[in-house]
């Protein structure tokens, strides 16, 4: 290797303005694999930073660290900015970034593993990402669930609970009203046979916290949340189907089959939709 290419390291560029409007052009799998780019990329980039604390408490040099880290932060940015794009070019996309704690990857990746044809309801969406609480997947058998939807619903999840103290959010606020019945069902003893299974099914070390609440009948906190959280995004994927649905058929999907049923009519339509 000559010293020059040594002494010139070559940068990453960012993406010229044509190149930036072509994104608006994607197609879904180009899309899916630059939504799976952009989380890897900001996992290395958020290791540099981690490393260059590291290397300064201790007075050791951070320059090519640095770098680095510098090469992966322009590199997240001009994804992003990509993925934005060309989510704001279809209705359910610029829907989606309209709602407080979904950004442009967010909204890219639900428009990328989504497809409507096949979910004629929000049901399907829900088992596809891996929240039917009865869809299992024993050891020999096809995984029931998509794995990359999954992980995006999970933070999405986790941005609705940062967001639930910003006075336009939606869903974070559901979360928590969701939250508060769910600790309030707990003490009750409303999950008692949830927590005997859970005892059973899984391999709980005894001095942990979670098998001290098992024990007694209740969920631990950190079941309660995932609840809670699950609830609020189930919610929005229930919202996010109807406005793809509307965009793609022209008409609102079928009611759930629950609210067809007496005594549970109760709906709760998508905020901000239909878009100005």
């Amino acid at each position: 290797m000559s010293t020059e290419i040594l002494e010139q390291p070559v940068t990453v560029e960012r993406l010229q303005r044509d190149l930036r409007q072509a994104a608006a052009t994607l197609g879904r799998d180009e899309a899916r694999y630059l939504v799976d780019a952009y989380y890897t990329v900001q996992d290395y980039r958020k290791a540099s930073d981690n490393q260059m604390r590291a290397l300064t408490a201790s007075g050791e040099p951070v320059g090519i660290i640095a770098w680095y880290a510098e090469q992966m932060r322009v590199m997240e940015g001009e994804i992003q900015k990509v993925l934005g794009r060309w989510a704001l070019a279809q209705p359910a996309g610029a829907w989606a970034q309209s709602i407080t704690g979904i950004g442009p990857v967010l909204s890219a990746g639900l428009l990328a593993h989504i497809d409507i044809m096949q979910a004629p309801t929000a049901g399907h969406i829900w088992r596809f990402a891996g929240l039917d609480p009865t869809s299992h997947w024993d050891k020999g058998q096809k995984r029931p669930w998509n794995a990359g939807l999954k992980v995006l619903c999970w933070k999405i999840g986790e941005s609705f609970v940062k967001v639930s103290g910003n006075e336009k959010d939606v869903y974070g606020k559901v979360y928590a009203s969701r939250k508060a019945q769910e600790i309030e069902r707990n003490e009750r003893g409303d999950f008692a046979r949830q927590a005997e299974a859970a005892l059973t099914a899984k391999r709980i070390g005894k001095d942990t916290d979670a098998y001290k609440a098992y024990s007694t009948g209740k969920l631990p906190p950190a079941h309660i949340h995932a609840r809670a959280k699950r609830y609020a995004v189930k919610l929005f994927l229930a919202h996010y189907h109807q406005v793809v649905y509307e965009v793609a058929f022209g008409v609102p999907p079928p009611k759930p089959y629950i609210l067809t049923q007496p005594g549970h009519a109760h709906f709760i339509a998508p905020p901000n939709w239909p878009m100005t």
